[in-house]
């Protein structure tokens, strides 16, 4: 009897190391963690999670160069897209019967797979079989990417998700202009006879390189290059999400354009504005302040409220564009002109049309867009163009205080402790900065004329 099982061990070494084990595991679905077959007995709200996971295909290939069976990479193809659990299954299934006879025929992710694409462009052609999936999807999508055979989507379908995904991750100020333009875009498209009821994939590269031709015509580079990007990201999303196989657009060139620059104030304007504003409007004096001695966007400043402000700490937590909270001191200068926020409500606004510290019920943009307009007044009264505004007074003290500091200091020196002032990220962008708005000059270089 010993020599039985030791033979049986034998067998047992050389079936394991044998090349005719399964080269591949049975594919099976992942449903968001819980047992699809007793979803009728879950909670509401443990479906509702489950529904808000990512659901796909998983399987495991053998490693030709180990021998070890590897999980290969999940395969969603769209599946959700779709809300309910009966959409998924159906889609699921799909998938997995069209990835078993993938399999079937000798499908292989380490292989180029070439006599298996022409097996199914031979079945294709002369029309012999229907495989489930595989066949329902075109010539082209086989060659690109056996794994990737998605489900069709509508443009408006493929565009609601895009929208609704954005809307999510964006601020409300970015959200409002990505949605105009991509609305625009769709107009335009069904001005093309391309309509919202069509697939997604009607929208191809020459469209949307036509499209950018007419914003181009009736705006400007800057207008066009801009649409580009929020096409481009509208794209991405859809890529990322399966609903499309690749985002063309980021294949589109960008125009050179030159941007509007604010143009700094010399001394002398500086001074008359300052005193202007100060015997005529003090809430804009205040304001242009905050922009000009804490370096903050227009914008910025609309955003904060009275709590945001530490005077015991010298303190100022700013909502900033690309991060959603900055922390930066505040000048003495700054402090002196403030009234005293403790009797104020914490969570008004710092910046309202009336006065400093209320509740103001408008959008961000409406309110640079007032103060913008408030600004324009004085710049009427003083015959400034359309050159300079409230950015001006940013670019305008940023030179001003590099200039200074470089009287002390190094240049190296100086712009690393600009840095700290001004928060940008690197070195190598501050110098940028300095370069666009002309805050670094030559020393006169006469006697080298001579």
């Amino acid at each position: 009897m010993p020599s039985f099982y030791l033979l049986l061990q034998r067998v047992h070494d050389i079936v394991h190391d044998s090349p005719m084990k399964m080269k591949y595991s049975d594919p099976k679905f992942y449903t968001g963690g819980v047992d699809i077959s007793n979803w009728s007995k879950l909670s509401s709200k443990t479906k509702k999670e489950a529904l808000l996971k990512n659901w796909y295909v998983y399987y495991s290939f053998r490693n030709p160069e180990t021998g070890k069976l590897v999980r290969q990479t999940n395969i969603k193809a769209g599946v959700n897209t779709y809300k309910s659990k009966k959409d998924r299954l159906y889609i699921l299934n799909k998938i997995k019967k069209g990835l078993i006879i993938l399999l079937q025929k000798g499908y292989n992710p380490y292989q180029e797979n070439e006599e298996l694409i022409e097996f199914f462009e031979k079945q294709l052609s002369i029309k012999e079989e229907k495989i489930t999936d595989v066949t329902s999807s075109s010539k082209k999508e086989i060659k690109s990417d056996i794994n990737n055979t998605l489900p069709t989507h509508t443009i408006e379908d493929a565009f609601n998700l895009g929208l609704k995904i954005k809307s999510k991750v964006q601020s409300a100020t970015s959200f409002k202009n990505f949605n105009g333009r991509i609305n625009r875009f769709k107009k335009w498209l069904e001005e093309q006879s391309i309509k919202p009821k069509d697939d997604i994939s009607s929208i191809n590269k020459k469209n949307v390189i036509l499209y950018l031709n007419s914003v181009l015509q009736t705006s400007s580079a800057r207008n066009r290059n801009n649409t580009r990007t929020d096409i481009s990201s509208l794209f991405q999303t859809l890529e990322d999400n399966e609903i499309i196989k690749d985002n063309f657009v980021k294949k589109i060139n960008i125009l050179k354009s030159t941007p509007e620059r604010n143009k700094t104030y010399t001394p002398t304007e500086l001074n008359e504005i300052f005193d202007y504003l100060k015997n005529t409007n003090k809430i804009l004096h205040l304001f242009v302040q905050f922009v000009s001695y804490n370096f903050l966007r227009p914008i910025e400043v609309c955003r904060l409220k009275v709590g945001d402000i530490d005077i015991i700490d010298k303190k100022i937590y700013v909502r900033a564009k690309n991060q959603p909270v900055k922390i930066k001191i505040i000048p003495t200068i700054i402090i002196d002109q403030l009234p005293d926020l403790k009797k104020l409500n914490q969570n008004d606004f710092l910046f309202t049309p009336n006065k400093i510290g209320d509740q103001w019920a408008t959008t961000e943009n409406n309110k640079r867009d007032y103060f913008t307009k408030q600004f324009k007044k004085v710049k009427d009264h003083f015959g400034l163009g359309k050159e300079y505004g409230l950015y001006s007074f940013r670019h305008t003290f940023i030179t001003k205080l590099y200039n200074e500091m470089s009287k002390s200091y190094s240049p190296f020196e100086a712009k690393s402790k600009l840095m700290l002032i001004t928060g940008h990220k690197r070195m190598e962008a501050l110098e940028l900065y300095l370069r666009k708005i002309d805050a670094i000059l030559p020393e006169d270089y006469s006697n080298l004329l001579k």
